[in-house]
């Protein structure tokens, strides 16, 4: 067991994600101070349903990119490891901050093999989308975290996401997801064609009857 301060959000972080964070409450700030002080790590369980989940990824401080005058900092974070918490304590003795006992959860992250099907998926959805979105970012980082913020999932989705160890798992659960919203996707980007072409001038083929 490790015990890490807390810093509960309404997202999802995961391992070896960039996070940028603007920091201005007080009990965060002295989080914040306290972790670059001691170059220690804190951690950021998700807040969902109005209820902290259990789950988070404890994240390091790369850079304090600003501090203002009254205090408030900008900060730039890197996911670590998943958590799980096993003791919640709110506010820690003595101090204005959260923190909990936590138990790190092991991850088959080796195995970077990735799913062919999931990639047309993926590939079928930004085509549909008309959007270009570069997911091979060239640091190590398992697939399915690198493609999670960008295929629609839903805070809870991504949580789910999150709590499954097996990153051949993970990549279905991502297919599952694809394949339930693209056909939504589809046919909201044909009626937007439809209304596109409403009050223009409408060229047919014969009809062959």
């Amino acid at each position: 067991m490790s015990f890490l301060p807390l810093f509960p959000l309404n997202l999802v972080v995961f391992p070896h994600e960039d996070l940028n964070l603007h920091i201005f409450e007080p009990r965060y700030k002295e989080l914040i101070n306290e972790c670059l002080d001691n170059q220690t790590t804190f951690g950021i369980p998700t807040f969902v349903n109005n209820k902290l989940a259990g789950y988070g990824t404890e994240v390091h401080i790369t850079q304090l990119s600003k501090r203002y005058g009254d205090g408030r900092m900008d900060i730039k974070t890197k996911g670590l490891r998943i958590f799980r918490i096993t003791d919640f304590q709110n506010p820690i003795d003595n101090k204005l901050y959260a923190g909990g006992e936590v138990e790190f959860i092991d991850n088959d992250d080796l195995n970077e093999a990735v799913n062919p099907f999931l990639l047309s998926l993926i590939d079928r959805l930004y085509v549909l989308l008309k959007i270009k979105v570069d997911y091979n970012k060239p640091d190590y980082q398992p697939f399915s975290y690198r493609v999670a913020h960008k295929i629609g999932l839903s805070v809870n989705e991504e949580y789910e996401l999150l709590t499954v160890a097996s990153e051949i798992q993970r990549q279905k659960i991502l297919i599952a997801h694809l394949e339930r919203i693209l056909p939504i996707v589809s046919e909201v980007e044909r009626t937007k064609d439809r209304i596109a072409m409403n009050g223009h001038f409408k060229e047919f083929d014969a009809l062959n009857f």
